[in-house]
């Protein structure tokens, strides 16, 4: 039976599907490069007849398309990183995991770290229990020679309460010449623990891949879900999981601007923020009964309304919000030596940011021009606004998240105050009912960037086959860029600009 891919009628997105051969692929990637197309994200799954399908979703002008190619025993295929350079890590990801080998790709295990011998690949369906290696294998760090270059190795593991990352620095003096990142510490095997929950479980498990990111998490895969399942939230669910978005995204814009400006020794902006953020939290607990609202959302809508007396305390928030904002800035851009560290430290040109691809907010504040929620129509009737800057630096990233605050916050009330009445969910299929064949896709502009979840579920509506993406992953390698313009010491202010999650990428 024929297979097509889905995807939710709130995205307004056409959606082409292909099934090259491996030269029409390699072609097809070329083309897509050569008209500017982004890379989503690539991953796999095993083929019914042996070997496995690899699965890559591209951002064009004209939509998305999703190209499928069948590999077969022999397990390689035409590497994409020629033209994409996020691919080369996702290709390295998904040797680990299921097994084909990107030609000419990196050799190394990027997810592995020696959890597991490298012949075994957990995805495939024969994997069995994990078998651990010998021993231990060495990670073959790039090394910069030459007299006088040292190197410093940060992590994996943090002082403070962060998630495992590992930095090498090659250093002359205090000038970094080659950061090289090693991610991946945590897996979590998201894939596996997808695999057999129905949709209720499935939104909650979406909604803890990355904290920050929870509201987008779950929405992505409640757009999966329900393309599947062939219905669409009411539009008062809609509605109100665009205001639990924008939430999000103020709390942690809130939050990032007061650790970039803790990272330049500015104590007074980091308290400041710091509050402002908690003050968005503790509506969040009063309206929601938690802080970050892990289970608002849920298959076919939202599993909790907005109390009435609650809406005008949310609107006055946004208000107050709004204008200790901008006390702030202005105090900011005052502040001569925030500035001078601020600018021109930590830069990635529009060109660099278009060849390595990146997404979110990082990328806008390098000049690209990209957000999904241009491509729901419920933003649309909202005249949504996308801030651009132009430099790529740290005063650049700062800049974007200050005019994308005040963006969500004018969004906030326009949604409160256009909020339909109506039905806050749609009554989930049973499992009798049958789903449709194929993948779905859910794509969310989350406060960090784009968070996929491509589903495929069995019959009953319980899921075969996920994968979830965050843009983390194609923003990691614009930091090992960014920092090698400047001295070790601006790496914490440069790292923090970016905000990247270690858990989004260690799906």
């Amino acid at each position: 039976m024929s297979e097509s891919c889905l995807l939710t009628a709130e995205l307004d997105l056409p959606l082409t599907q292909l099934r090259p051969d491996a030269a029409g692929w390699a072609r097809t990637a070329q083309q897509l490069h050569d008209e500017g197309a982004r890379l989503l994200s690539l991953w796999g799954e095993p083929a019914e007849q042996g070997g496995s399908v690899v699965c890559a979703l591209w951002l064009r002008e004209q939509g998305l398309l999703l190209a499928r190619l069948d590999v077969g025993a022999g397990g390689r295929y035409p590497g994409l990183h020629a033209w994409f350079p996020v691919a080369q890590r996702l290709q390295r990801g998904l040797r680990d995991l299921l097994g084909p080998f990107a030609q000419g790709m990196d050799p190394r295990p990027w997810l592995r770290h020696q959890a597991w011998s490298s012949d075994w690949h957990p995805l495939r369906p024969d994997a069995g229990e994990p078998r651990r290696g010998e021993h231990a294998e060495p990670y073959e760090y790039v090394e910069v020679q030459g007299q006088g270059v040292h190197e410093i190795n940060v992590g994996p593991v943090h002082a403070g309460i962060i998630e495992p990352g590992q930095f090498r620095f090659s250093l002359l003096g205090e000038q970094v010449l080659r950061l090289e990142q090693r991610l991946g510490w945590t897996h979590k095997g998201v894939a596996r623990l997808f695999q057999r929950r129905d949709a209720a479980a499935a939104v909650r498990l979406a909604a803890r891949l990355s904290g920050d990111s929870t509201v987008a998490g779950a929405w992505a895969c409640c757009m999966a879900l329900e393309a599947a399942a062939g219905l669409q939230a009411p539009p008062r669910a809609r509605q109100l999981r665009a205001l639990l978005l924008e939430r999000e995204r103020i709390a942690n814009h809130l939050g990032d601007i007061g650790a970039i400006a803790g990272d330049t020794g500015l104590a007074f902006g980091q308290s400041q923020f710091s509050m402002l953020k908690e003050q968005v939290l503790r509506m969040n607990q009063q309206a929601f009964g938690v802080r970050w609202p892990m289970d608002a959302l849920c298959p076919g809508g939202v599993a909790r309304d907005i109390a009435p007396a609650s809406l005008g305390a949310f609107d006055a928030q946004c208000l107050r919000l709004a204008d200790d904002a901008r006390v702030l800035l202005a105090a900011f851009d005052q502040h001569a030596g925030l500035q001078d560290r601020l600018r021109a430290t930590g830069r990635v040109e529009p060109g660099l940011a278009r060849e390595l691809g990146m997404l979110g907010l990082a990328a806008r504040a390098s000049g690209q021009d990209l957000d999904l929620r241009r491509h729901m129509p419920l933003y649309a009737g909202h005249g949504l606004r996308v801030p651009l800057q132009a430099a790529g630096d740290v005063a650049s990233r700062m800049a974007q998240r200050f005019d994308e605050l005040f963006e969500s916050l004018r969004l906030c009330r326009e949604l409160l105050l256009s909020l339909p009445g109506g039905a806050l969910c749609a009554p989930w299929p049973g499992q009798a009912a049958g789903f449709a064949r194929g993948w779905s896709l859910g794509l969310v502009e989350g406060w960090r960037g784009p968070v996929l979840v491509a589903l495929r579920l069995d019959g009953d509506g319980r899921v075969a086959q996920a994968h979830a993406h965050d843009a983390s992953w194609q923003n990691w390698p614009a930091v090992e860029l960014a920092a090698t313009r400047d001295i070790i010491a601006d790496f914490p202010l440069i790292n923090k600009s970016f905000n990247l999650s270690y858990s989004g990428h260690d799906n």
